[in-house]
């Protein structure tokens, strides 16, 4: 068999360079960096508008939980055992999150 990179197809080269490992720690990296954001985002509006509590104490609230949140998001893209694994436990807290505070907020 010719061992030259033109011997083999498009999709085995591209999944050889998926298979890098630089790209999982990329990806495990804009995981904590963008999706803990975007957790730490809906977390603080879903505090501000759920709590029962005076506006600026709820605004408060949500944002120092936002920020523990944040922290362990990071920590959580790490120490879990895939890349997915980290964006959707990243992610999916974000957006049951946000679809809460829609909710209240449309009911408000």
């Amino acid at each position: 068999m010719d061992s030259t990179p033109f011997a083999s197809t498009w999709y085995s080269r591209l999944g050889s360079f998926f298979a890098r490992p630089w790209l999982g720690v990329l990806s495990r990296s804009l995981a904590a960096i963008v999706g803990g954001y975007a957790l730490a985002a809906t977390c603080s509006m879903f505090f501000a508008v759920a709590l029962p509590i005076a506006r600026s104490q709820a605004v408060l609230t949500g944002m120092l939980v936002a920020i523990v949140l944040c922290a362990c998001a990071a920590l959580w893209a790490f120490a879990t055992r895939s890349a997915l694994r980290a964006w959707a436990g990243i992610l999916l807290p974000a957006v049951l999150f946000w679809l809460g505070s829609q909710w209240i907020g449309a009911a408000a």
